[in-house]
């Protein structure tokens, strides 16, 4: 049993179990490819990498053989779960019953670890091979570098341009995770006049989501890199994959061994992986 939950007891006159603020649920889970359907603990995502035509010199020459490059990345499952007891006698002190209210918490808790799933795989060390065991590091040439300043608009100009030299399709969807730190260092990078002041201020306000091409999700799950600068990450949305091997699962049921006391449970089984390097890039903010 929760230790806190003598605070929403009737004596503090509360009507109804309050939600302290808090990322509610997860973020990056629909900027990303899903895979809902992974069994055992690790997955294999096969690619085909790229070839080139051949050109023809001679006449009734030898068909040509192009060697088909054969890729895949590993991802491997993780278990989460979440629990805790509300007793008879905590309900008989409340005005209103808290299981609905604990199985929210948890579950925002769940989408949450899912996040932070998708951002260890964007920059983290991502698996290839045969069996899954050889690492790959997200290249030199896929970070945008801090440059003692924060996020501005030359660094998402920089980014942009790293992704169309690596011909990362046009149409597809790009995401841009910061936090509302990296926010106010585009509006504070930008002249009052301009036209980019005018499209981050409506950033800002929530008028729009979508800024030189990218989908900006705000995030304050980020990590930093060994200098203290915020990671933001620059994506497409094929570039990272979560694997999901039981999505959550909710049980509330009374426990026996604990006075019949209700139970809140929670459990999910999830991994994600960067599947293509030139659909990431990091960029370093200072903070």
């Amino acid at each position: 049993m929760s230790s806190q939950i003598t605070t929403a007891e009737v004596e503090q006159y509360q009507s109804n179990v309050l939600d302290i603020v808090q990322q509610r649920g997860s973020r990056l889970r629909g900027a990303v490819m899903v895979d809902s359907d992974v069994n055992g603990k690790r997955k294999f995502t096969d690619q085909v990498g790229t070839t080139e035509a051949i050109k023809r010199t001679s006449r009734h020459g030898d068909s040509p053989l192009v060697n088909t490059p054969h890729l895949r990345r590993a991802l491997t499952l993780v278990d989460y779960e979440w629990g805790d007891l509300i007793d008879d006698a905590d309900k008989i002190r409340l005005l209103i019953d808290p299981e609905s209210a604990y199985a929210r918490n948890a579950a925002w808790a769940m989408g949450r670890a899912m996040d932070d799933e998708i951002i260890s795989a964007a920059l983290g060390t991502a698996y290839t091979g045969v069996d899954g065991t050889t690492p790959v590091a997200l290249p030199a040439g896929q970070k945008v570098a801090a440059n003692s300043a924060g996020l501005t608009i030359a660094k998402l100009r920089s980014t942009k341009e790293l992704m169309d030299e690596s011909e990362v399709s046009e149409d597809e969807e790009k995401f841009i995770a910061c936090s509302a730190k990296q926010i106010t260092d585009l509006l504070e990078s930008t002249e009052v006049t301009s036209s980019d002041f005018n499209s981050v201020k409506a950033l800002v306000q929530g008028e729009v989501d979508t800024f030189m091409g990218f989908k900006f999700i705000r995030s304050e799950r980020l990590n930093t890199d060994g200098n203290g600068d915020r990671q933001c990450i620059a994506w497409a949305k094929s570039g990272l994959e979560l694997g999901v091997g039981a999505d959550v699962v909710t049980e509330i049921a009374p426990r026996p061994d604990k006075s019949f006391s209700m139970y809140v449970y929670l459990s999910m089984a999830v991994g994600a992986t960067r599947l293509e390097e030139e659909k990431i890039v990091e960029i370093a903010a200072v903070e």
